[in-house]
């Protein structure tokens, strides 16, 4: 199914060196967590996420909201083509000449590219979210479909147990992380006018008023507005972990390097909400390391098999 044996053409091989520059450069997180797969994964996660990143600048970018809306349907075009395998080798673009490698090699339901792109012109529409399951749409979108396209590659062990919800935790786990991202952004998203958090959320914690300065609203109970979507995202980790035993060692490993350290930004978080509305919270490098090192090893997926089995998780 992997491939692992298929000829790979030099023009093919430089594609997907562009795909793994342009991972390292716009995705630290990312490019830490797939540095243990082993190379063919690697390169097959480096060209899904260029192409998504792709489409998020489009989203991200200064264009009117009309230009934006051309080159994403113009984006959806290519993918189509892409799942034809229309696209040639010595094609001009290495995006989708890798892509189109990538899904010859594995089972990628290119189809979660679809939901991306539906997820960003979300975004160029200006859509807000009312409640957390108006907010869910979205970050299926936008997350959970990476997640599943990620399953593609990473592939179920043989014979794992309860291998057919798979795709289900990969999804959770996708929200999860964006969550994450979500109120790690909080102030910069809010720079850009978005506002992802929901509504009534919002409002429950006197929040309504926005975030636009490094302290919170006037008479507002920012504090409890985080820890209220750190407890919603500390659920969605607990349920999305339920992937990691299903998983073969390497890519077990590279799911808890990369969940690991958004559990950690949560964590920082948690500690000092503030933190969010005066800058970008991150960790160093050291400590992202040690979590690669416990994924590596195996504990985080150990761990989680013995929880599932005595029905804590």
């Amino acid at each position: 199914m992997e491939g692992q044996t298929m000829y790979m053409s030099a023009p093919v091989q430089a594609a997907y060196g562009y795909c793994e520059a342009v991972t390292g450069q716009q995705a630290r997180n990312f490019a830490y967590g797939i540095r243990l797969l082993p190379a063919e994964k690697r390169q097959a996660m480096s060209a899904l996420y260029a192409f998504s990143r792709r489409v998020d600048d489009i989203g991200d970018g200064e264009l009117d909201p009309e230009t934006k809306r051309t080159r994403l349907e113009s984006t959806r075009t290519l993918l189509d083509r892409i799942r034809d395998g229309a696209i040639d080798e010595d094609d001009t673009d290495p995006v989708a000449v890798a892509l189109t490698d990538a899904a010859r090699r594995f089972p990628l339901p290119l189809g979660g590219l679809d939901e991306l792109i539906d997820g960003v012109l979300m975004d160029v529409r200006g859509a807000t979210y009312e409640t957390w399951d108006d907010l869910k749409v979205y970050c299926r979108c936008v997350a959970g479909a990476i997640g599943r396209l990620s399953l593609g590659v990473f592939g179920a062990a043989p014979g794992a147990p309860g291998a057919d919800r798979a795709a289900e935790y990969a999804d959770t786990l996708g929200l999860a992380l964006q969550l994450t991202n979500i109120l790690r952004d909080v102030r910069e998203d809010a720079a850009n006018g978005r506002t992802y958090l929901p509504a009534d959320d919002l409002a429950k914690f006197g929040c309504s008023a926005g975030f636009h300065g490094s302290t919170p609203p006037s008479g507002a109970d920012f504090v409890g507005l985080v820890h209220f979507e750190v407890r919603r995202a500390r659920a969605l980790f607990a349920e999305g972990y339920r992937l990691l035993p299903m998983l073969d060692r390497r890519s077990g490993a590279c799911v808890a390097a990369m969940a690991g350290i958004y559990r950690r930004l949560l964590d920082r978080i948690e500690r000092d909400p503030e933190a969010v509305l005066r800058g970008r919270v991150s960790l160093p490098g050291h400590e992202k390391a040690y979590v690669a090192v416990r994924g590596l090893s195996g504990l985080d997926a150990r761990h989680i098999s013995r929880r599932t089995a005595r029905g804590y998780v």
